[in-house]
C-alpha cells in the first residue's frame, strides 16, 4: 500500500482508496479527492509538511497526516 505521503515531486498517481473516518475523511472528500481521480505532487516544504498538490485542475496544500490517509497507485 503506497499512500500520498510517499510519492515524490513530480509524480502523478492515481487515488485508490481513502482511510479515515468521519469529518476528517468528509474533508478530504471536500477538497475534491476521491476514488479515481488523479493527483500530480508540485512540492513539498522544506521540512516535509506540507504537500502542495495540483487535483482537479487547482493547486491545494495538504498536510502529512491527511496525505497519508490517501492510498493511491
Amino acid at each position: 500500500m503506497k499512500t500520498l505521503k510517499e510519492v515524490k515531486v513530480g509524480e502523478t498517481v492515481k487515488v485508490v482508496k481513502l482511510h479515515g473516518e468521519g469529518a476528517v475523511k468528509r474533508r478530504i472528500m471536500d477538497m475534491g479527492i476521491t476514488k479515481g481521480v488523479e493527483i500530480f505532487v508540485r512540492k513539498v516544504a522544506p521540512l516535509g509538511d506540507p504537500v502542495e498538490i495540483n487535483v482537479r485542475g487547482y493547486e491545494l496544500s495538504l498536510r502529512r497526516a491527511d496525505a497519508e490517509m490517501v492510498e493511491v497507485e
